[in-house]
């Protein structure tokens, strides 16, 4: 049976990843994610986990290392963050473009320079047309649940493709949460064993990938993105069977708030908590808010979202990278592009905040609401807290 407990997120994720019975851990340690990977080499040490522990010299060798293993038939986890996935971001290419169904642990973090070890989404965002199915958590049990249908999604022979799980780094890796931790037999019911549908066999070598001419490229490339657009369908499933087993509910887009309000808050991580308190208070207080919360960032819910934003007149978008000469945030670029093809066009919003951890308070929504509802700062982008020169 199911227990709560109150633990480390990070060592939540890592019973997860135990509770997967992966075959295989390729790992490098950096913050705010070593504490996943350091706890999987003790269940491996200790023999709570009978899985191959490879400690590489780097996360481009965690990537490669992983690769490897997935295509001889191994359920294979990693973890990285930040300057990691940066460095290991040749490989995170190929093991979409080859359709190896690995998972993998984002513990979000900025991107120097100058170097910052703290939140926010830069570092995803710098990869996020990797071809990778690409979900956000938002708190310790989602964390936990997450990286366990990951697994099922990723290996689902419809889909086929990594799975990276964003989690805020330090904001959520270390707090300490109560979670609910399924039993083995609980998991074993719901993810059975990984059956690869090609195998690399000694016996029989192949080359894979040496080079895509232009006669096959495109066709390679079209059809990852048609495998990675087919994958939204069997997440959603994937999410309904998990809520029929175990009682909690997962959206591709979520929402809440005050659903006749016209003023709409636009958030993916962590950082929708602290959004989600402000919308309650802006409702209590009389003032109709809602907020509509992006969990599956690739592929993008365009569907869903647009349904989400029906009868909004002003959407706030919230960003926590920016996109360099854009003059909008990454999000607000789908979120617009979304409106545009549908044909309606409410105000929007974006704030780009919270970079390289700095706080961004419920107060701080609430001022942005306020200048919403005065109808400030109309299609641009305020990159939201900078000091002024005195």
């Amino acid at each position: 049976m199911a227990k709560r407990i109150g633990t480390e997120v990070s060592l939540g994720v890592a019973e997860a990843v135990k509770l997967a019975k992966v075959d295989v851990i390729a790992a490098y340690p950096i913050t705010p994610q070593t504490h996943i990977v350091e706890e999987l080499s003790l269940y491996v040490a200790n023999g709570e986990l009978d899985a191959a522990f490879i400690p590489v010299e780097s996360e481009h060798s965690a990537m490669s290392a992983a690769i490897g293993a997935v295509a001889t038939g191994a359920r294979t986890y990693t973890a990285t963050s930040s300057q990691g996935l940066i460095l290991m971001s040749e490989i995170v290419f190929i093991a979409a473009s080859y359709r190896l169904p690995i998972v993998m642990t984002i513990a979000n973090r900025s991107l120097s320079g100058p170097i910052s070890i703290w939140n926010d989404h830069s570092d995803i965002m710098a990869i996020r047309d990797a071809g990778w199915i690409q979900i956000f958590a938002e708190n310790g049990q989602e964390s936990f649940d997450l990286t366990l249908m990951g697994f099922k999604i990723a290996e689902d022979k419809r889909v086929l493709l990594p799975v990276g799980i964003n989690l805020d780094g330090f904001i959520l890796t270390h707090m300490i949460e109560p979670i609910e931790v399924l039993d083995q037999a609980e998991v074993d019911s719901f993810l059975p064993p990984f059956e690869p549908s090609l195998v690399l066999d000694p016996k029989r070598p192949v080359s894979i990938g040496p080079v895509g001419v232009p006669e096959i490229y495109m066709e390679a490339k079209k059809q990852h993105e048609q495998a990675l657009l087919g994958s939204k369908e069997v997440i959603k499933q994937v999410f309904g069977e998990w809520k029929e087993r175990f009682g909690r509910e997962y959206n591709v887009i979520e929402t809440n708030g005050d659903p006749e309000a016209e003023i709409v808050f636009v958030t993916m991580g962590g950082l929708g908590e602290t959004v989600m308190s402000a919308v309650e208070e802006l409702n209590q207080n009389g003032q109709k808010a809602r907020q509509v919360r992006i969990r599956l960032w690739r592929p993008f819910p365009e569907e869903e979202l647009l349904a989400a934003l029906q009868g909004a007149k002003k959407v706030i978008v919230i960003d926590r990278a920016i996109s360099f000469g854009a003059t909008q945030g990454p999000v607000c670029a789908e979120v617009k592009a979304g409106l545009y093809q549908q044909g309606t066009k409410p105000e929007i919003y974006n704030f780009i905040c919270g970079l390289g951890g700095r706080d961004v308070t419920r107060e701080d929504f609430k001022q942005m609401y306020k200048l919403a509802q005065a109808g400030k700062n109309q299609e641009q982008y305020v990159i939201w807290g900078v000091r002024e020169d005195d």
